[in-house]
């Protein structure tokens, strides 16, 4: 029987992105391209995750204009202007629905509020797929619409995407550096999370640079979670966290969901896909040291990143279970790791 996983984070809304409303035949039939789609979720034992709504940059503003830098460190990335509520909102409305079209059309496709209905949806054998949106540029300063998406099924939200919004600051791509890099929350930052809390919508700090990492520490009465980055002691990346905030996810009993992208794993901060499995379990041995068996999840980033090689696409999971298991991990573990931890954390976050 194939592992079932639970993932943090995916991009697959981008790819619905531009085209036509109700046409989403590439998740049912895949169609050749990207790295996770229905075929490849049954072969892969993906079981449910987090959704990302995330708006790109408009074109000549992207910084897949800037990868070749990645195999040339060091480097730091230019980042893309802020993006105008307006635009920014049409493109996560046009993501909403087609995740609530694939939740509505699709069978076995289920849109879960809260872990109660992840649970069920896996004891069905259906997809649990939560929206959570990563850059809050279609969320105004006043909120609202973060009371619309709410009601659109909303859980879990990231202040930035490493540009800058009205609510804080993210970290460029730059490596070697800390997540050290500029200024915290707004005060429309901090009004955001307060509203999060009450809301029970879980906050993702995975872009957030280190002050406003602390500032919604201090802030908030929710566990800490960052739903995709890795282990600063192991790749100097300004995208991973430092032992200091890993230590204050701890002790919030919060999470983090392990990156894939291999920029994020290799050392060199390179993102060349040859990575071994010895690379991604130096990661997770630290993440476990420091946040300890409760605290690891996997938050993939598939359909948002270049992957290993050992793990191009969500078909491979069951090969990084082997590896795990390989290296030492008992079956406990690997069930916290996969999936029984992502639910432990959302049923303190969302209830149950």
């Amino acid at each position: 029987m194939t592992q079932p996983v639970f993932d943090g984070h995916n991009d697959f809304l981008l790819r619905l992105l531009g085209r036509p409303p109700g046409d989403r035949r590439i998740w049912r039939e895949g169609d050749g391209t990207g790295q996770l789609d229905l075929p490849r979720v049954r072969a892969g034992g993906l079981a449910g995750g987090l959704f990302a709504i995330f708006v790109p940059s408009p074109m000549g503003e992207s910084l897949a204009d800037q990868e070749a830098l990645f195999d040339n460190p060091p480097y730091e990335l230019p980042l893309p202007a802020p993006l105008a509520l307006g635009p920014a909102q049409n493109a996560a409305l046009a993501m909403a629905g087609h995740l609530l079209g694939l939740a509505r059309e699709e069978p076995g496709f289920a849109l879960c509020l809260d872990a109660a209905g992840i649970e069920a949806a896996m004891a069905r054998g259906d997809f649990a797929a939560v929206m959570h949106m990563e850059g809050a540029e279609a969320i105004d300063e006043g909120l609202d619409a973060l009371h619309l998406f709410h009601a659109m099924g909303l859980r879990s939200l990231g202040p930035v995407w490493s540009r800058p919004t009205a609510f804080g600051h993210g970290v460029p791509f730059a490596f070697p550096s800390s997540p050290d890099t500029g200024p915290g929350l707004t005060d429309a930052g901090r009004r955001l999370v307060r509203e999060c809390n009450r809301l029970r919508i879980m906050i993702d700090l995975s872009h957030l640079n280190e002050k406003g990492f602390d500032d919604v520490a201090a802030l908030s009465d929710a566990p800490l979670v960052a739903t995709h980055s890795n282990a600063h002691a192991v790749t100097r990346s300004s995208r991973n966290l430092t032992d200091r905030q890993l230590d204050a996810i701890r002790a919030s009993g919060g999470m983090v969901g392990l990156n894939f992208a291999t920029a994020f794993l290799r050392p060199d901060g390179r993102k060349n896909p040859n990575v071994d499995w010895g690379t991604m379990m130096r990661h997770l041995d630290h993440l476990l040291g420091r946040l300890g068996e409760g605290g690891v999840g996997l938050g993939s980033d598939f359909d948002g990143a270049t992957t290993p090689d050992v793990l191009r696409d969500v078909a491979c999971l069951p090969a990084l279970v082997q590896a795990m298991r390989d290296h030492g991990y008992d079956q406990p573990l690997i069930d916290r790791i996969t999936h029984r931890n992502w639910i432990d954390l959302l049923r303190r976050t969302l209830g149950a």
